[in-house]
């Protein structure tokens, strides 16, 4: 064998020799790592399995907790119903008193009513005889003599009649009146709301005057785009840093300030991005009515409307009468009917479903003709509400018949919510000739010497003159007076009138 040919066999059994040792160590180390895996995986299986049954544990004990937490809290509401029985029995039993009370009152009264006929017969048989004992002395026909008869009945008649009158209101009246404060000042204690101003303008503050020309555009073409896409015209004057939107439509002038004050804070002003913008708002100002009208019937209590009804209701957010806000106004009058509704024993529900539905129709009026109280009953009709409900919307101004109780409640809640201090703000011209009016009324009755209307035209003082005017007269008059403003005026509230007969006699110590 050559000796070049011994090395190279000795290389190649050499080479073989360490690829065989590296197989095997290669595999020894494969086994090792796969028995540290295996060892690894038992370790985190017995972990996980621990946690498992830790977890399984814990919330075993807080669901007990939980349990234990819930038949806790329905103890105490349990409690909580059981002491609003036992209140709603003793009122009930109050209730019963003064209805036996008041029962009471009514047969003293048929009493002295029985009375009151009794003297009349009498006095009718004293005249017979003083007939009788006149035409024997004086000599007169009986024609005269039955007119001076019938004069002297009619005015004994009038001064009995005002006597047992003024005793007959004097007693009822306070039995009423207490009753009757005693419910409205409970309602109106737990009710009250913020009022806003009403207005038809909306005024969007300018960071300069040059903003101005860049709100109108070259040749008008971005006031114009605006006013198209709004609906709201937009007025430019003299006004420092501002600019004034009008229109009567409250929830199309609040979109369109908005989104000027977008178009301002950009800076990008041109019809195309105006028309972006304006859409923009409107689908915000939509989920922005719905959450309001969501809201309104929350804090009143009132679940399950139809979401075109909480659509319609969110849009008396931006309507308001006499400076009152009327989402606020429908929330406060369906607690105001609510609590009236308990004290009386009427439907709760449908009293205060009623009071928060009354004035719907506001929301839609000036999109159709007819007033507000007809139109919200229909628009009412479509979503079947209750027929008592829909008579208290139909009916709170006297368009319809009130055929409920219910309907009753909500017409003096809505009386109460825009009648009580505070809640509406007239305008000086509406109040001047509020006052004028009064005042010109009183003045056409024959025996009044002067009138004053005070306290802001809910009180008029008649002074009257004494002559001619005797105190059972006046009686009369301040109910003719009432009368008479109750079919030529409207106007919140009540008015109160007073008729003052004054005399005074004179001499002189010589």
């Amino acid at each position: 064998m050559s000796d070049w040919l011994i090395p190279i066999i000795v290389g190649v059994v050499a080479l073989g020799l360490g690829g065989v040792i590296g197989y095997f160590a290669r595999q020894y180390w494969v086994d090792s790592k796969i028995k540290s895996v295996q060892a690894q995986a038992r370790e985190i299986i017995e972990e996980a399995e621990a946690t498992q049954k830790q977890l399984i544990v814990q919330a075993k004990e807080e669901n007990l907790r939980l349990k234990d937490e819930v038949e806790a809290d329905l103890r105490k509401r349990q409690q909580r119903l059981a002491q609003s029985e036992e209140r709603l029995q003793k009122r009930q039993e109050a209730l019963d008193n003064r209805l036996d009370s008041i029962e009471g009152r009514e047969r003293s009264l048929n009493k002295r009513q029985s009375v009151l006929d009794r003297k009349t017969n009498e006095l009718a048989e004293m005249e017979s005889k003083r007939l009788a004992e006149l035409e024997r002395v004086a000599a007169m026909s009986q024609d005269e003599a039955k007119v001076e008869l019938l004069q002297a009945i009619e005015q004994h008649a009038r001064i009995d009649m005002a006597r047992v009158l003024r005793e007959v209101e004097a007693e009822t009246k306070e039995i009423a009146d207490r009753k009757a404060r005693e419910i409205i000042t409970l309602a109106i204690q737990r009710v009250a709301s913020e009022q806003v101003a009403e207005t038809t303008v909306s005024t969007v503050s300018l960071p300069s005057d040059d903003m101005k020309g860049r709100i109108i555009g070259r040749q008008g073409r971005n006031i114009r785009a605006f006013e198209v896409a709004s609906g709201v015209e937009v007025i430019v004057d003299d006004t420092p840093d501002a600019i004034i939107l009008t229109g009567f439509d409250p929830v199309r002038r609040e979109i369109a300030r908005q989104a000027m004050d977008i178009l301002i804070n950009d800076g990008r002003i041109h019809p195309a991005r105006i028309e972006k913008v304006i859409s923009k708002v409107s689908t915000e100002m939509e989920t922005a009515l719905t959450e309001a009208g969501d809201q309104a019937a929350f804090e009143a209590g009132v679940h399950g409307l139809h979401r075109n009804l909480i659509k319609l209701l969110g849009r008396l957010k931006y309507r308001t009468s006499y400076g009152q806000n009327q989402l606020l106004h429908a929330v406060e009058t369906a607690h105001l009917a609510a609590i009236m509704a308990s004290e009386l024993g009427a439907d709760v529900k449908v009293a205060r479903l009623g009071g928060l539905l009354h004035d719907i129709g506001k929301a839609i009026s000036h999109e159709v003709d007819g007033p507000h109280a007809l139109i919200g009953a229909e628009e009412a009709k479509k979503y079947n509400l209750p027929p008592k409900a829909i008579n208290c919307i139909a009916s709170h101004h006297h368009e319809v018949e009130q055929e409920c109780l219910e309907a009753i409640i909500v017409e003096a809640a809505d009386a109460i919510s825009g009648a009580r201090p505070g809640a509406r703000r007239e305008s000086l011209e509406n109040y001047v000739k509020r006052i004028k009016d009064l005042e010109e009324i009183a003045n056409a009755f024959s025996g009044v010497k002067e009138t004053f209307a005070i306290q802001a035209g809910r009180e008029i003082r008649i002074i009257v003159k004494p002559d001619e005017v005797d105190d059972y007269q006046a009686i009369v008059l301040s109910k003719d007076i009432a009368r008479q403003i109750e079919e030529n005026m409207q106007y919140p509230g009540q008015i109160k009138v007073t008729v003052i007969r004054e005399t005074r006699v004179v001499d002189y110590a010589k």
